[in-house]
Formats: C-alpha cells, structure tokens, sequence
C-alpha cells in the first residue's frame, strides 16, 4: 500500500472509530465517514465493501493495539504485583480513553460473523495473556483466576463507561484498588467472639 492509500486507509479508520463511537453503527452514514476523512464517499468503498466490515476493521485495528500494548507492558513488569497492576492499569485506562465513545462497544453491528470471530480472538488472546502471568507465577487454577480478574476490572470498566463523573483519580484508585484485592484478598477481621 502506498504511502497515500495508507493515509486513505488510516483517515477512513480514524474517522469510523469517531462517528461509530459517538453515534454507533445504525446511525453513522458512510458518508459521514467520508466527510469526517476528507474523502469522496466512494473511495470509502474502495477500502471497505460494506459498513460492516468497516465496523470490523476499526475493532481489530483497536483490538489489535489492546493486545501490543498489553504484551509490551507486561514484558516490562517484572513480579507478578507489577503485572497484575500493569494489567488493571492498561485495562481500566483503555475505557478510560474511551470513554466518549461508548457506542462503539454498545451499539454494534448484531450478528455479523466476523465481527463475532473477531471478539472471540480478541477475547481469548487478552484472557491467554492473563492466564500465562498467573501460570508463569504458580498461582493455582490459573484460568479461573485469569476469568476472575477480567471479571472484577470488566465490572469496574463499566462504571468508566457509564459514570461520567469518574475522574483520573477515581481511576488510579481503583488501578490500585482491584489489583491489591486480587493479590492479597479482602482485609477483613473475624468477628469478635460475644
């Protein structure tokens, strides 16, 4: 691809992710994207056969980056406490950032089968990920912690997604919060004898 259909390419992109993430997939119009671009409605097509898979190429593209910047991180983190923050921390700021496009998780294409094989991928690759940290430091059941983990930075990702009032302090907190609960367990005390 040459350097100008690689910008093409890339301003296509960047514009989808924009208008499906503010306004969601039914109702960007391709010739938004195109607007938003600065390209003729058209050339949009020579890129991407439907809107579909338009909508496909701007969620791999983001899950791809997902998982390199998450490899990467964990390549620098070396105790299983750094990895384990690491990964809240890459996780939780990920929707962060997102935060103004949420239609972009919430109101995607229904049904579309490559959409769906690339979640699955993306899904099994991120929880992969987690579960070679966990196995590579002895943790038993690795897999069920791995699901566990996902599960309480997921839960904790919708309320980024959903509470606007969440600042970059709120996130920290809960960077630290979830990943000292998950290696060290709930701090509470026996009840006192009566």
């Amino acid at each position: 691809m040459s350097e100008v259909q690689g910008d093409k390419h890339k301003a296509i992109l960047d514009a989808a992710f924009a208008l499906f993430g503010s306004q969601g997939f039914y109702d960007t119009k391709i010739s938004d994207i195109a607007d938003l671009a600065g390209i003729a409605k058209g050339t949009v097509y020579l890129y991407f056969k439907s809107k579909e898979k338009l909508f496909s190429a701007v969620s791999e593209r983001d899950f791809n980056d997902f998982l390199s910047r998450l490899n990467t991180g964990l390549e620098h983190s070396e105790s299983l406490k750094e990895q384990l923050q690491f990964i809240a921390k890459h996780h939780l700021e990920y929707y962060y950032e997102r935060k103004d496009h949420t239609k972009l998780f919430f109101m995607a294409p229904n049904n579309d089968p490559e959409l769906m094989g690339l979640m699955k991928e993306f899904l099994r690759s991120y929880m992969d990920a987690v579960y070679q940290v966990l196995d590579k430091a002895g943790v038993p059941e690795p897999m069920l912690h791995a699901k566990a983990y996902i599960g309480m930075l997921d839960q904790l990702k919708m309320d980024i997604l959903f509470d606007r009032s969440i600042t970059g302090e709120d996130l920290n907190k809960n960077i630290l919060f979830v990943s000292r609960l998950f290696m060290y367990g709930c701090p509470i005390q026996d009840e006192p004898a009566s």
